[in-house]
C-alpha cells in the first residue's frame, strides 16, 4: 500500500461559521456537529475567525480510491502509530483517508510505516 506526503503544514481549527473559508483552497476538511464546526486547512489558509487552532501538524494519505469494503486499512496504520506513542487526527473523504501527526512525529511514522511495509512516496 502506498503512502503519500502532502509538502504543507496543516492546523486543526474550530471556526464560529464557514463564511470566512476558502472553499477553493488545495485542502480544506470541514467537520460541522450540533456543538461545533470544525476546520482542517493548510496553516497559511487558516481563516481569521477561528475560536481556537493548534498548528504544526504534517500530513500524509493512503494513495488511490479505497473502495468502501476494504476494512482494516485505516486502523492498521492508526495500531502501529499509538504503539510507537505517536498520536494522529484523521480526516476521511469519499476517496482515501488523510492522516495527520504533529510535525515533530513525522519522520519518525514514515519510518515507522516504510518499515511495516508501506510505499511512501
Amino acid at each position: 500500500m502506498e503512502i503519500k506526503t502532502i509538502d504543507f503544514d496543516f492546523s486543526v481549527c474550530k471556526v464560529n461559521d464557514v463564511s470566512s473559508l476558502n472553499l477553493k483552497a488545495e485542502y480544506c476538511f470541514i467537520g460541522k456537529t450540533d456543538e461545533e464546526i470544525s476546520l482542517v486547512c493548510i496553516t497559511g489558509d487558516v481563516p481569521d475567525n477561528v475560536v481556537e487552532r493548534e498548528d504544526g501538524w504534517k500530513a500524509f494519505r493512503i494513495q488511490g480510491v479505497l473502495d468502501f469494503s476494504l476494512i482494516g486499512i485505516l486502523s492498521s496504520i492508526a495500531a502501529l502509530l499509538a504503539e510507537n506513542k505517536i498520536g494522529i487526527f484523521v480526516v476521511s473523504t469519499y476517496n482515501t483517508d488523510y492522516v495527520l501527526t504533529k510535525a515533530e512525529n513525522f519522520v519518525k511514522a514514515l519510518e515507522l510505516l516504510s518499515d511495516a511495509g508501506y510505499s511512501i512516496i
